[in-house]
Formats: structure tokens, sequence, C-alpha cells
């Protein structure tokens, strides 16, 4: 285990759930998401530097929960996030350019129930590099099904976060094991000056 799938020719960037809500602490954030957001500020400049395909997700619910699930059950204060409530809304940092995906989701992962693997391969992507929140949740959902859906796939390990520090490094520590290679911001950045 922990052997590394390498970079590829076409990286694309998918940045997980980096919203308002959970960027502050009085509701979902809290821990290294602040650091994980401006270090991701950085990485989103270099993808668009080298017009790499680039993803954003969000956490959206109907405004009368018909579409909540179990999910929902478990965390029921995530019926908060409706496509218009603040909470939901990608920080302004991070703000989408023309061209980037939104994908909008119900549950933890960025692929499960909608087109990003689709996406994904219109766009002729072989690699996936995430970033976002939290690292013990929604990334490392979307960490998986990438992996599954047969990209290679790397974790931008400070531009992740989550709300406590013991379940960040734990499942850091579990995805570069068996899911991902797990790669600074830095490294990334001098790994893809080659493409």
């Amino acid at each position: 285990m922990g052997r590394l799938a390498g970079m590829g020719e076409r990286p694309a960037l998918v940045i997980v759930d980096f919203v308002v809500g959970f960027a502050d602490p009085a509701h979902f954030g809290g821990g290294n998401i602040g650091p994980a957001i401006e270090e991701t500020v950085k990485l989103l400049a270099l993808a668009r530097r080298r017009g790499w395909p680039v993803a954003h997700t969000r956490v959206v619910y109907a405004e009368d929960g018909a579409d909540a699930g179990v999910f929902t059950r478990k965390s029921p204060s995530l019926l908060k996030l409706t496509e218009t409530s603040p909470l939901s809304q990608i920080v302004p940092e991070l703000a989408p350019a023309k061209g980037e995906y939104i994908v909008r989701k119900q549950g933890a992962s960025g692929f499960f129930g909608t087109s990003l693997a689709a996406w994904l391969t219109q766009q002729r992507a072989d690699t996936v590099v995430v970033a976002g929140c939290t690292t013990s949740g929604c990334v490392r959902a979307t960490v998986v099904d990438s992996m599954q859906h047969n990209f290679r796939t790397i974790v931008a390990t400070d531009c992740v976060g989550d709300r406590a520090f013991g379940p960040h490094e734990a499942n850091l520590f579990d995805m570069g094991q068996k899911y991902a290679d797990l790669m600074t911001r830095a490294e990334i950045e001098a790994e893809t000056a080659r493409i």
C-alpha cells in the first residue's frame, strides 16, 4: 500500500464544498478549513494559468427538503443549504470563473448522483486534484469515487481542511495508503511544470 499512481497529462481541479457555511465556525466550519481555503486560492490560480478544467461542488437541497435523504437525518442542519442560502454559496475568494463547472450535490461525494465523472471525461482529464472540506467527509468520499472512476487522484494536503485535526490527519494517511497520492500545493505546482 501507499505506492504512487503519479500525475497524468491532463489534470483537473475539483474543489469540494468550500462554501460560506463550511468556512464559518459558527455554522459547520472551524479547525484548519480557513488556512486550507487560503492555500486553495493559490492552487486555483495555478489551475487557471495552466488551463485545467475546474469544478466546484456545493451541497444544495430543495427549499422544502424534497430531495433530502438519510444524510440529513444524521445532520439535519444541512437542510439549511439551499440554492439561495448565503451558507451554501462558494466563498468569494474561490468564486467560479466562466466555464468552471458547478456541481450541486445532496450526498458526500462530488460524484454520487451527479454528472461530474462524465464532465471530467468530456474534458479528457486523467488526473483529479482534490481540494476542499471536510477531509474526513466530503473530500474523502470524493477521493474514493474519483479513484473508483479510474482517475489518478491527488489530494492537495494543505488545500483540504476539517473541523478537527485528528480526523484530518487520520484520513489523509488512509487516503494516501489506498486511494490517492498526497502532495502539497507547492509540490503539485513543481510536478505540473513539466506538463
